[in-house]
C-alpha cells in the first residue's frame, strides 16, 4: 500500500502482531504514536485533529506565549503545564485529544505517565505535533504522509575548512548569495511556525561560520532539537564543544572515514583531521553531548568495517551511522568511491549482526535497505529507522517505524546556504527558495515533492518491490545515476542488472593510495 486509508482494525492488529517491540508492557513514545494511530483513524476523531492542526497563540501560566498548531498545546496541557489563556475552541477540543491519545496508550498496554515524561520534552512534543497533524489532515497512509518534514537539514554555509573526495556541495569557499544573518534568523522562525521537530546544521563546516552559534541559540530557544554534522576541527576543543552545548546542541555527527589516520586526512584533504575527528568524539563523550561516529561507506574503507566498529567502542560512542555513497557533488568526480549493491548488501547484513552482539552500541545505515535487511535478517523481529538517525530520543524511533526507507521529500527536506530547498542534501533538485516563496507553500504545492510521497509514482523494480514501504530505494542515487529521483536505485542486489548495464558504460577506475 503507498498512500492508502487502513482502517484501525487492521493497523492495530499489524502493530500488535508484527512488532514485538509494541508488546512490551512499558511506556514509551512507539506505543504512544502507535496509539494515536489506531484511536484517530476514524472520522470523528480525525475531523477533531483538523480542526485542532490549526496554529493558535496561547499563553502559558509562567507568561510565555506560544504559537502552534492547537494539538501542540494540547499535549503541553497533557503533561501538566498550565494555560491561562487560549482561544474557546482549545478549550473544548484540548479534553477530547488527551482523552483518546490515553485510550490509545492504553490499548497497546503503554504506561499513560511515562507516556508524559517523554513529551515534558518540547522537541518531542513537537514531533508528536506534527504526526498528529498529519494524521488530522491525510489520515493513516502507509507509508505516513505529513503535514511538514520532521527534520530539516540546513547547509548553512559553503564555507568549509576540507577538501573531502566525496563532498555533496564541492564546499569550500561561502557563496556570495548565502542567506544574510537576519534572513536565517527569520528561516528558523519561519520553520518553528510550521512545526518541523529537528534541525540539522551542515555545511561546508557550519561550526568554522560567524553565525553558527547565534543560529544554533535561536533553533534551541524555540524549543527545536538541534544538531550538527562536522568534521570535529573545532569540536577538537573541548571548550567549543562545551559552549555549543551549553547553547542547546543536542547532537554531534562527526565523521571518520578510515581507521588508519593518513588515509583518512588523506580522503578529507587536510593533514591531521583524523586526530581532530577522534578527539572531538572523546570530548562528546566526556562531555555526555548525545553523538555518533558518522562513516561513509566507500571502495576506500569497505575493508575496515570491524576495526571502525572496534574504534568506536574503545572511544565509548554510543552510536555510529554507515552513510551511503550518492553520486552528487565531488562524488560525480569520483564515482569509483561507490560499492556494488553485492558488497553494499553484505556489508549491511554484517553491521546488522554486529550491532546485535554489542551491547550499547547502535549501529545504523542512511541505505534505505538497511530497513529491509534487517527485518530479513531478524526474522522479523527488527525493523531500522533508515535514512535517517538524528539521535537516540524515542521521537526518531518511532516515527521511523512507520515512515520507514528513503524520507527525500517526505519527512526529510534539505536548506541550501542561499535559501534552495531540495527534497534532500544528496539530492540537488531544487523545488524553490525560501526567499520568494515560503516554505510551506514549497512542501505543499511541489509536483516532485508531492510524487515522492506517492510510492505507486517509482519507477522499475523499486515500484513492485514488496519492500518499497519499509526501503524505496535511495532517490538521490536514482538522481545521480539517471537524473530521474523516481527511478529505481541501483545500489540493490534487486536491481543489480541495472548496476551491471551502468557499469558497463563506465570506465572502471581504481583509488592509487599514495605511498608517500
Amino acid at each position: 500500500m503507498s498512500g492508502n486509508d487502513i482502517n484501525d482494525k487492521e493497523l492495530a492488529k499489524d502493530l500488535m502482531d508484527s512488532n514485538p517491540y509494541m508488546k512490551e508492557k512499558k511506556g514509551n513514545i512507539g506505543h504512544l504514536l502507535a496509539g494515536i494511530r489506531i484511536t484517530f483513524n476514524n472520522p470523528v476523531t480525525k475531523a477533531a485533529l483538523r480542526l485542532a492542526s490549526r496554529n493558535t497563540k496561547a499563553i502559558y501560566k509562567d507568561g510565555t506565549a506560544k504559537e502552534a498548531p492547537l494539538i501542540y498545546h494540547a499535549l503541553s496541557k497533557f503533561v501538566g503545564e498550565s494555560l491561562s489563556e487560549c482561544p474557546l475552541s482549545a478549550r473544548f477540543l484540548i479534553p477530547i485529544i488527551n482523552n483518546t491519545i490515553k485510550i490509545g496508550i492504553k490499548i497497546l498496554h503503554g504506561d499513560v505517565e511515562d507516556a508524559k515524561k517523554a513529551l515534558r520534552d518540547p522537541a518531542i512534543r513537537r514531533g508528536v505535533a506534527l504526526v498528529m497533524k498529519g494524521l488530522g489532515l491525510y489520515g493513516v497512509t502507509v507509508p505516513q504522509k505529513m503535514p511538514a518534514p520532521f527534520m530539516i537539514v540546513w547547509n548553512m554555509t559553503n564555507m568549509c575548512n576540507f577538501h573531502c573526495l566525496h563532498c555533496y556541495q564541492r564546499a569550500g569557499q561561502p557563496t556570495p548569495d548565502e542567506l544574510t544573518l537576519e534572513e536565517k534568523l527569520k528561516l528558523v522562525d519561519e520553520l518553528d511556525k510550521v512545526g518541523i521537530a529537528s534541525i540539522a546544521l551542515s555545511g561546508g563546516e557550519p561550526t568554522i561560520h560567524p553565525h553558527f552559534h547565534r543560529v544554533l541559540k535561536e533553533i534551541s530557544s524555540r524549543g527545536i532539537h538541534s544538531a550538527v554534522a562536522t568534521n570535529g576541527w573545532v569540536f577538537a576543543n573541548i571548550n567549543e564543544l562545551r559552549k555549543a552545548k551549553e547553547e542547546g546542541l543536542r547532537y554531534a555527527e562527526i565523521s571518520i572515514d578510515s581507521i588508519d589516520p593518513e588515509k583518512h586526512d588523506k580522503f578529507r584533504g587536510v593533514k591531521g583531521s583524523w586526530e581532530r575527528a577522534v578527539k572531538a568524539l572523546e570530548n562528546a563523550v566526556k562531555l555526555d553531548v548525545d553523538h555518533a561516529m558518522a562513516i561513509t561507506l566507500t571502495n576506500i574503507n569497505k575493508n575496515e568495517v570491524d576495526d571502525l566498529i572496534n574504534l568506536a567502542e574503545d572511544l565509548k560512542i554510543r552510536r555510529i551511522v554507515f552513510f551511503n555513497f550518492v553520486p552528487t557533488g565531488r562524488g560525480l568526480d569520483n564515482i569509483w568511491l561507490d560499492l556494488d549493491p553485492v558488497e553494499r548488501e553484505k556489508i549491511l547484513r554484517h553491521i546488522y549482526l554486529e550491532m546485535k552482539k554489542r551491547e550499547g552500541l547502535q549501529i545504523v545505515s542512511t541505505a534505505p535497505q538497511y530497513g529491509r535487511i534487517t527485518m530479513q535478517a531478524s526474522n522479523g523481529e527488527d525493523i531500522a529507522p533508515t535514512h535517517f538517525e538524528v539521535s537516540n530520543d524515542p521521537i526518531t524511533k518511532a516515527v521511523a517505524e512507520f515512515v520507514g526507507g528513503c524520507g527525500a521529500g517526505r519527512i526529510y527536506a534539505a536548506i541550501q546556504p542561499n535559501g534552495d530547498v531540495t527534497p534532500c542534501v544528496f539530492l540537488p533538485k531544487i523545488v524553490g527558495n525560501i526567499r520568494k516563496q515560503s516554505f510551506w507553500d514549497i512542501w505543499t504545492k511541489t509536483e516532485l515533492l508531492n510524487d515522492l510521497r506517492d510510492r505507486d509514482k517509482l519507477k522499475g523494480n523499486c515500484r513492485v518491490c514488496p519492500f518499497r514501504n519499509i526501503c524505496g530505494g535511495c532517490r538521490a542515487r536514482a538522481y545521480g545515476y539517471y537524473g530521474d529521483p523516481l527511478a529505481s536505485d541501483p545500489g540493490c542486489v534487486y536491481n543489480f542488472k541495472d548496476w551491471q548495464e551502468l557499469k558497463s558504460k563506465a570506465p572502471r577506475i581504481r583509488y592509487v593510495e599514495s605511498k608517500s
